[in-house]
């Protein structure tokens, strides 16, 4: 099968997003901030996702992003795109870009649909369908202005509180000074996201306890692939933030527990929210769902419908190649799923 394979890339060579200069992420003027171009894979990650790709017997066809991949994939004969573009720009539909254009050509691709990918970007939207379907989340509230923010500082809050951009992902905006203790941390937080991140923040109860990510894997028969803690090396701490400084420092920061060190009565359930989170947005073949435990019940965090993919440092990999799945085998797992949902095995 001729597979092309959609991504941004991010680093030299790679496209930035708006001003930002394609080869300074990390160098960045000091009004911007650092993580603009974080949901971006690196180049070592697409040549693994290729190759792995190629390995299973198909031809890979490189399309990039952006109006690179308008250009070739109206010009390459292709039989199914593997979709891993985070899009462009900094809306909040920014992921439906590519499937947008797929789904108008014909084009069958793998993972979820412009609806989902761009309902997953809205945190506070997808919070309250994840609600729905009986899975517990924290109270939340959105600021879209400094005026909202002092209209929120009037209330009775229940401190400590996370804020974090309302539109982003790939812990873009969460850094470890994201849980603030009063008002005066929640006005400096907040009112430094709205002018950094020109969106909404949302600032939601914090949830004391281990942080879980659950891979799920399917369609109408979707299940977990199986759960890892993730816990600060620097040992236990019920208020520990897996921010965009501790992903950047993983190894020395974190480690991962898989399997998950829960009961079984626990685990089980944290499975079944998993999946009733991955139904209820509408994910397709696979996402991952994080969740923090507390006292024996998932809270939900987010969802992820595009999982970062990296064999290295990829939680999903890391959670697979601990539950006993190779990276070239949870690869062809992924790519068998999409097929059949596609009708193209």
């Amino acid at each position: 099968m001729r597979i092309g394979l959609a991504f941004d890339m991010k680093g030299p060579g790679g496209a930035a997003p708006p001003g930002l200069p394609p080869d300074r992420p990390d160098d960045c003027p000091d009004d911007l901030p650092d993580d603009l171009d974080e949901e971006y894979d690196p180049p070592t990650t697409v040549a693994s996702i290729q190759d792995a790709i190629a390995a299973h017997g198909h031809e890979v066809v490189r399309l990039g992003g952006g109006r690179e991949f308008m250009e070739k994939v109206l010009k390459e004969r292709l039989d199914f795109v593997f979709n891993l573009s985070e899009g462009r720009g900094t809306y909040r539909s920014r992921e439906g870009q590519v499937p947008s254009v797929l789904e108008m050509l014909g084009i069958p691709y793998a993972f979820s649909d412009p609806l989902t990918l761009s309902l997953s970007l809205d945190k506070p939207l997808t919070k309250k369908l994840v609600a729905s379907s009986g899975v517990a989340v924290a109270p939340d509230w959105v600021v879209k202005s400094t005026n909202d923010l002092s209209h929120l500082e009037g209330r009775k809050l229940p401190f400590p509180l996370f804020v974090k951009p309302a539109f982003e992902g790939s812990s873009k905006g969460i850094r470890r000074a994201s849980r603030v203790q009063d008002g005066a941390s929640l006005r400096a937080v907040a009112g430094g996201m709205l002018r950094d991140y020109k969106q909404p923040v949302m600032v939601e109860g914090f949830v004391a306890g281990d942080e879980y990510t659950v891979g799920v894997l399917g369609n109408g028969d979707a299940r977990a692939l199986g759960a890892m803690r993730i816990r600060p090396k620097a040992g236990p701490d019920p208020h520990f933030v897996y921010s965009i400084e501790v992903k950047r420092d993983w190894e020395n920061e974190v480690a991962y527990d898989v399997p998950a060190p829960l009961e079984e009565k626990a685990l089980r359930r944290l499975y079944d929210d998993a999946v009733k989170a991955f139904h209820a947005i509408g994910c397709r073949d696979l996402a991952r769902v994080d969740f923090r435990v507390r006292e024996g019940v998932p809270v939900f965090l987010e969802i992820n419908p595009l999982p970062g993919l990296s064999p290295t440092y990829g939680d999903l990999p890391i959670l697979a190649r601990g539950m006993g799945t190779p990276y070239p085998d949870l690869m062809g797992r992924i790519l068998d799923t999409a097929f059949a949902r596609c009708g193209l095995v």
